[in-house]
């Protein structure tokens, strides 16, 4: 007897997606320059030829769950009130700070104020009202981020993560983009040098680019790397990159006083650290082990670049490495050029010691800076011969 054929489930037919609401926009994310600026073009954009009755902003900062309710219960009365002669509104809650993981954010008033906010959202706003929320943080695992996000268009800005290999390139795009509004060129030299001395610091992007501009004059466009070591401020992340290039040119003092800079500003010792120090030493090491074992001798990162393509995959497989796969040969590059000033082991030496002095931070009641500048001091006082 043959056996019986197997019945087919029927399939499940796709649910389509409601749409987003065409009128409801949302700018978030820890870039806090480029939230606001895509907040406020779509601000103006929406409000243009508008009165002040049609385009109304509300401040978003609260002190506390009571500030946070108030703020929502002044937004959700800017959506309801339409302009007295009729016409388009437009309202825009500016940099919203509750909505994130805090104390706040989580306060069952805050919550309870969103959630009557959702509700008038998911009724559907009028045709004519638009509605514009910027906010820092909004906690992704709340009922109210998941409506939200299934019912409005979200645009997320957030910082580069510089702990991570190639953080340089988003940094890199975002720069030449801003520069090629205001026709200023870029090499790829003067764009790296100039990702590290920014940083994960957007903001400073425009202002820092405005002053290369004035600088340079309508005659010359071209960034060279002296214009930038000569305009660009230090940001944090200038000041983490000044840190490891005081040490690759074993000025002690240096960077003792760029330590103490970041400690006075805030800054934890153990983002130090692991920030500038440790990530210093070991692109030392990678540079003075290239330098000895392939005779790498370039003066000029263009040639650099081009004899670190030349080695076999696996020899560049420990460097870090861009998004594209290749080796981030700028910051080797620059550490190659002051390699010669370390032996080998001693740099072998420093990588146990910042491993020890990361026990001591975490583990200890030591006083931090103590702890670093000991770690510095163990560094670059030893013999370079």
């Amino acid at each position: 007897m043959p056996p019986a054929k197997k019945k087919r489930s029927p399939r499940k037919k796709a649910v389509a997606k409601a749409p987003k609401a065409p009128n409801i926009h949302v700018f978030m994310g820890t870039d806090e320059g480029r939230v606001k600026q895509a907040a406020h073009d779509c601000f103006t954009e929406k409000s243009a030829g508008l009165d002040e009755f049609g385009a109304e902003t509300l401040d978003g900062t609260a002190e506390n769950s009571e500030d946070a309710s108030a703020i929502v219960g002044r937004t959700l009365e800017a959506l309801q009130t339409l302009p007295f002669f009729g016409g388009n509104k437009v309202v825009w809650l500016k940099g919203a700070n509750f909505m994130g993981d805090n104390v706040t954010g989580g306060s069952k008033t805050t919550l309870s104020s969103l959630e009557a906010l959702l509700g008038v959202l998911e009724q559907g706003l009028p045709p004519e009202v638009i509605f514009i929320l910027s906010a820092g943080l909004i906690d992704k695992r709340r009922t109210f981020y998941k409506k939200l996000n299934a019912l409005a268009n979200i645009q997320s800005f957030d910082k580069p993560d510089t702990s991570r290999d190639g953080w340089e390139e988003d940094i890199m795009q975002y720069v030449s983009a801003e520069a090629s509004k205001r026709h200023l060129r870029f090499q790829r030299e003067s764009l790296e040098l100039f990702a590290m001395l920014i940083g994960a610091e957007t903001q400073q992007v425009d202002q820092e680019l405005e002053k290369l501009d004035l600088y340079l004059g309508k005659a010359q466009r071209d960034v060279q790397p002296d214009h930038i070591r000569k305009i660009v401020a230090l940001s944090r992340g200038g000041v983490i990159f000044e840190i490891g290039n005081a040490i690759a040119k074993r000025n002690l003092s240096r960077v003792l006083y760029l330590i103490d800079h970041l400690l006075y500003r805030g800054e934890s010792a153990v983002g130090i650290l692991l920030g500038s120090i440790v990530p210093q030493v070991r692109r030392l090491l990678q540079a003075k082990d290239l330098v000895q074992r392939f005779k790498i001798r370039a003066t000029n990162y263009q040639s650099f670049n081009r004899e670190l393509a030349r080695l076999p995959r696996e020899e560049v497989a420990h460097l870090p490495m861009k998004k594209d796969g290749t080796p981030n040969a700028y910051p080797i590059f620059l550490a190659s050029l002051e390699a010669k000033n370390f032996r080998a082991e001693e740099l072998r030496r420093g990588l146990e010691a910042c491993l020890d002095a990361n026990l001591r931070l975490v583990t200890t009641s030591l006083d931090h800076k103590v702890v670093l500048n000991q770690v510095v001091v163990q560094l670059l006082t030893a013999s370079s011969k």
